[in-house]
């Protein structure tokens, strides 16, 4: 037994191919890769996120390419990444530092700074807009394609007030520590370089900083998942927002001349601090909370609150046997590219094997008959 032949093989996959270039036959209506990161941002910085490169021009190429496919399109961010050199290390950045654009706590009413709502559709009825299917007339505040600049508004909106400084904006996790309901980090050995988990398979224990790269690079439905069931029941993952924020974090690095250290630019990211315990180990203590940690690149809260659980679960001292709280089954599980491909790949020819699988059957089959007979 093999495979099909190889040169009529090749001339299938050829018009398959051709199939999805041809699959746009209205040009004129065709989404341009510009249009990606103005009208699909959401799903833009998700698929960066999965794939590892935070990059709007070729996230936006993916996209397109992967005709919308999140997965297809962070699977070609990650593989044209690999072609990519490695230029250095930037300097750790702190959630101190980002400038923030929206930043909330379910755990506080009043928290130093205050609350800022920021862009969101938290708050927002989920019925469909039928609006949004009919052509509207150029206007004042036009781009000129009769699509009004903005949100659906008929009217100009009142100026924004000017975005405060960072240090309006202390992290409501310091407020906790230093009132003391907060235990202390575990002290971990600052790590010179960071583990790349691009270059270097995962060995368990994991190291901090391969656990958190593998939980920025993994899949939100997988992490979603996970993080239910945990909230759930399955780990007593249910904890409470110590804060969300959204904003841009600086990148630093130190300067190849001077050594100094200088910021080369702003990443939009997304972080989740999980507040979780409250179960008082002495009568005479006050009670001791832990935390859970995420941070994704771009507009995901999704992603970054169950990332955030998950790492509360995986860094539980006393744990209860769920998944969730399963460092290997968590890692190894969350990746959408290991999954796509593993999944996908009972699509290729199996021929050979299926053909084993049969022959063995019938050799089993044959020799139960003989016993049978012989009975």
């Amino acid at each position: 037994m093999g495979y099909s032949s190889v040169r009529g093989g090749l001339e299938a996959i050829g018009h398959a191919e051709q199939l999805i270039a041809g699959a746009v036959t209205d040009t004129d209506h065709e989404v341009g890769v510009e249009q990606v990161p103005g009208h699909l941002e959401l799903l833009l910085d998700q698929v960066m996120g999965e794939g590892g490169l935070y990059d709007p021009q070729l996230g936006a190429l993916a996209v397109k390419q992967a005709e919308g496919d999140p997965l297809e399109a962070g699977f070609l961010l990650r593989a044209y990444r690999t072609t990519l050199p490695r230029l250095g290390y930037s300097v750790p950045s702190s959630g101190r530092d980002t400038r923030v654009l929206r930043r909330i706590s379910s755990a506080f009413r009043d928290i130093p700074g205050g609350q800022l709502l920021g862009k969101t559709r938290d708050y927002t009825q989920r019925l469909i807009d039928f609006g949004l299917g009919q052509k509207r007339a150029p206007s004042e505040g036009s781009n000129g394609t009769g699509e009004v600049n903005g949100a659906h508004a008929t009217q100009p909106a009142e100026p924004l007030a000017p975005l405060p400084d960072e240090d309006e904006f202390p992290l409501v996790i310091d407020v906790l520590r230093a009132e003391g309901y907060m235990a202390p980090e575990p002290s971990e050995p600052v790590e010179d370089e960071p583990f790349d988990v691009t270059r270097e398979p995962l060995r368990f224990p994991t190291r901090r900083s391969a656990r958190l790269q593998v939980l920025a690079r993994g899949e939100t439905g997988a992490m979603l998942s996970l993080a239910y069931a945990g909230m759930r029941g399955y780990g007593g993952a249910h904890g409470y927002i110590g804060e969300l924020r959204q904003g841009d974090l600086p990148v630093v690095i130190s300067h190849p001349v001077t050594g100094k250290h200088a910021r080369i630019g702003r990443v939009p990211v997304t972080e989740s601090y999980q507040v979780v315990g409250g179960q008082a180990t002495k009568a005479d203590e006050r009670p001791d909370y832990t935390m859970g940690y995420g941070i994704v690149t771009g507009r995901n809260e999704r992603k970054a609150i169950s990332m955030s659980i998950i790492d509360g679960s995986l860094k539980k001292e006393h744990k209860t046997g769920a998944s969730i709280e399963d460092e290997e089954y968590v890692l190894h599980h969350i990746d959408a590219v290991e999954a796509m491909g593993f999944v996908e790949h009972l699509k290729l020819p199996h021929y050979v094997d299926f053909q084993a699988s049969l022959q063995r059957t019938n050799s089993v089959r044959k020799l139960v008959q003989a016993a049978r007979s012989n009975g």
